[in-house]
């Protein structure tokens, strides 16, 4: 497609200094993990360098992508300030009208240092990178551990504009996970990935994060995520644990007077946004150690065993129809469901017709067609609020990208095998495959998504050469769930082998979404999570706060942010309280109320918008 998407790439790629990397001497001869395969690589970052923004600070990571010196050939270091920036860009709204660092939230300088590793789940065939950020003012007299996984399918610094920001300027360590996705993507024209400290290698000259097998004739581009062969959706809270365990042994490397470091004197929290709220909330199922001291998810991609429904139902659902929905005039005024000038995408019209030729919606006209794919989807749980926000999604060809990746995973297919005929390759300066741009290719692991299409990698396939061309990938990415044949049973198998299980009753647990979420509608995730819960006996929390949505980063948006708040706040301020149970005494209440947000407005974000709750005092109350 050429429509928005395109337009918006360079806008939104990040949504879609020096360290020295020789450990320090008393490190040298300690243990690690028996889950660990290969070096842990330990780098000190000070004096112009930090733990939480590279030096870049709030006004750089706003700021255009971070240079580098060769670009054919960045350095680490380089490559680590550009991830984390691309990171916090791709979470965060550091607009200017977004109250970032005004409002909420903060950007300090935090000293100290990093130890990252390749890590393995027993049966994988990929890797997932673990990484612990030890801050120089860890406070040993409250220990303080938070575990997270990375947001969508990011890199290993998915998650610090949530876990990072929060944990480290109050002493905590943080330790990450990118859950077996991430942007090491391997180009098999010129067989080379990605090595532990973000620089591109050849196979066989050092450990990659990703290398699918050896003697594939595909000449396109590999992404672990979909094509490991691993389906690591299914094992995300097993990432998690295995973050938590590894943070736990680095800390007895970074304080070795200090050591052991336990969950029994060691608090764990777990917290993570979008697919790593849903990793987090996997991991709480699967503690049988009690390793985790309490848990804060926001907007979870969390699947329950028999309610709310799946990612890949919903989402190859709102594909096919969303494009025709969103045509109904009740969303005539919605941000991004009309062109600049206000006329309905003519390629929203198409898919109308086409699926109305096909005999898949009522209606001689496009509004009533819309009015039919409207209905459809409002039957099947979608509220207005969250076809309207997903909008946005639709316009820029999320649902395609998502689908087509995740359909890979769940059937374990490799890159020469996707289904419906779906591949990646480097992308020519006219949309066509071609060889990878060298420079482009070396700031793949700090730029990139972890799910193409975008920055210089294509999705190809799955299209025709009618005014539609989009519709027989969609029609056929929703035939393998919709379908009872055998040969479409892993793709329903690998879904269901992603489905959560319930924590301890006694595990503190809160879930923060928002009501306006339009990618992962809080009636098939938290909502069906919640009653699932409750119904075992549980006492999690619940927020489902007005007029957030999924994306900050898309608030900066022109006319899309004036109808919402950002989520991170409220993230925030859970954990906050969290911090207050588990350190302070503050009882955990049998519920809390919602905060009463309102939309942002053209101007300013300002506290009244978010109406944040007073912090809980200590003791009994």
């Amino acid at each position: 497609m050429t429509n928005p998407l395109s337009r918006w790439i360079l806008l939104l790629a990040p949504v879609l200094a020096s360290c020295a990397a020789t450990p320090a001497t008393k490190e040298s001869g300690m243990q690690v993990p028996d889950f660990v395969h290969g070096e842990v690589r330990v780098t000190e970052h000070r004096a112009g360098d930090d733990l939480l923004s590279a030096g870049l600070g709030l006004s750089g990571l706003a700021a255009a992508p971070a240079p580098f010196a060769q670009p054919s050939k960045p350095t680490a270091e380089e490559l680590r300030r550009r991830a984390i920036q691309t990171s916090w860009k791709g979470i965060a709204d550091l607009g200017p009208l977004g109250g970032y660092g005004s409002v909420y939230g903060a950007v300090p300088d935090v000293p100290g240092r990093e130890y990252q590793a390749f890590a393995w789940i027993p049966g994988a065939r990929s890797p997932h990178r673990v990484l612990l950020q030890v801050p120089d003012r860890f406070d040993r007299s409250h220990r303080c551990l938070v575990v997270t996984a990375s947001s969508g399918s990011r890199g290993i610094y998915g998650a610090i504009a949530l876990a990072g920001a929060w944990g480290l300027p109050r002493g905590c360590a943080v330790a990450y996970t990118d859950k077996g996705t991430g942007a090491g993507y391997f180009d098999l024209a010129d067989d080379s990935g990605v090595a532990l400290d973000g620089t591109r290698a050849r196979r066989g000259t050092a450990t990659l994060e990703f290398e699918p097998a050896a003697g594939a004739q595909h000449t396109g581009v590999a992404v672990k995520h979909a094509h490991s062969g691993d389906n690591p959706e299914a094992d995300w809270g097993r990432h998690v644990l295995q973050a938590a365990r590894f943070g736990l042994a680095m800390l007895d490397r970074a304080f070795p007077d200090q050591a052991p470091f336990t969950a029994q004197n060691t608090r764990i929290i777990a917290t993570g946004l979008s697919n790593g709220g849903g990793a987090v909330l996997q991991a709480a199922g699967l503690d049988d150690d009690h390793l985790l001291a309490g848990v804060v998810s926001l907007e979870p991609n969390v699947n329950v065993p028999g309610q709310g429904r799946a990612l890949y139902d919903y989402a190859t659902e709102a594909s096919l129809y969303l494009p025709c929905a969103l045509l109904d005039s009740r969303f005539d005024a919605t941000p991004l469901a009309r062109t600049p000038k206000g006329e309905q995408p003519a390629a929203w019209a198409q898919r109308c017709h086409q699926l109305h030729e096909r005999g898949l919606l009522g209606g001689d006209r496009i509004s009533a067609q819309a009015a039919d794919a409207y209905q459809r989807l409002h039957a099947h749980g979608w509220s207005d609020e969250a076809m309207a926000t997903a909008a946005s999604t639709t316009s820029f060809d999320v649902w395609r990208a998502v689908t087509a990746a995740y359909a890979s995973a769940y059937m374990r297919r490799g890159p020469d095998d996707m289904p419906c005929g779906f591949h990646y390759a480097a992308m020519a300066a006219d949309g066509a495959p071609g060889p990878a741009v060298p420079a482009v290719r070396a700031a793949w692991w700090a730029d990139a998504s972890g799910i193409p299409p975008g920055n210089g990698v294509g999705l190809y396939g799955g299209t025709d050469h009618s005014p539609d061309p989009g519709l027989p990938g969609a029609l056929c990415l929703r035939a393998l769930w919709d379908d009872t044949d055998a040969s479409t049973q892993p793709l329903r198998d690998g879904v269901a082998a992603t489905t959560v299980k319930p924590p301890r009753a006694s595990l503190p647990l809160w879930v923060v979404h928002g009501a306006a979420d339009g990618l992962l509608p809080t009636a098939f995730t938290s909502e069906a999570y919640m009653a699932w819960l409750r119904a075992k006996g549980g006492h999690p929390l619940y927020w489902k706060v007005p007029y957030a949505q999924h994306f900050d980063a898309f608030l900066a948006l022109p006319g899309f942010g004036d109808k919402h708040v950002p989520l991170l706040p409220y993230g925030y301020a859970a954990l906050d309280r969290m911090w207050a149970h588990l350190y302070e005494g503050a009882p955990w209440p049998a519920l809390v109320p919602t905060p009463a947000a309102q939309p942002r407005g053209t101007g300013a974000l300002t506290p009244a918008a978010l109406d944040l709750p007073a912090p809980w005092t200590a003791g009994p109350g």
